[in-house]
């Protein structure tokens, strides 16, 4: 689905997601028009594994030890993108965030795509972000699939860290 450029709606650890193959800028542009998000605001990734994860940013040792502690979970690491990822999805930025959900089916949609997947939630933006696969449906009417694994957990959004400087260290 994803890899045939199609607009995904699954489920995370989190709320529901939109999926986009990354690496496809027309993909990209349409999650964008679906979501009527800015094209200033930078997109986040879904990882299946570390390995997804290198292959989409380049992961410092501090970042490295940030996933070690925090992965599978909702802590999204930024590290500074791999030229691999549509220049779309980063908004005129340099860097990524990505994170490995403690999902099944989000961690299996990246799988099956062979790359990490977008991660941006599932409603039109500045909307309530969608919990079930039925406040997906009901807001974005247009999106090409949803993965229905009945309701996600909720709770807080994704902490985020800035790990893309060679020079930090912890303390």
């Amino acid at each position: 689905m994803v890899r045939d450029g199609l607009v995904v709606a699954y489920p995370t650890d989190t709320l529901y997601g939109l999926a986009v193959d990354p690496r496809n800028a027309d993909a990209v542009r349409r999650l964008y028009e679906l979501k009527g998000r800015s094209e200033t605001s930078a997109l986040t990734l879904i990882a299946a594994d570390a390995a997804h994860a290198r292959a989409a940013g380049d992961m410092t040792p501090f970042a490295e030890r940030l996933a070690a502690r925090f992965w599978p979970g909702p802590l999204t690491i930024v590290v500074r993108a791999r030229p691999i990822l549509a220049r779309e999805m980063l908004a005129g930025g340099e860097t990524v965030g990505i994170r490995i959900p403690d999902h099944v089916v989000a961690v299996a949609l990246a799988r099956d795509a062979g790359f990490c997947v977008t991660a941006t939630s599932a409603n039109r933006s500045g909307a309530t972000a969608a919990a079930t696969a039925a406040a997906v449906a009901a807001a974005l009417p247009d999106v090409d699939a949803i993965l229905d694994a009945g309701a996600a957990r909720g709770g807080a959004p994704s902490t985020i860290v800035d790990a893309s400087a060679r020079d930090v260290a912890l303390v």
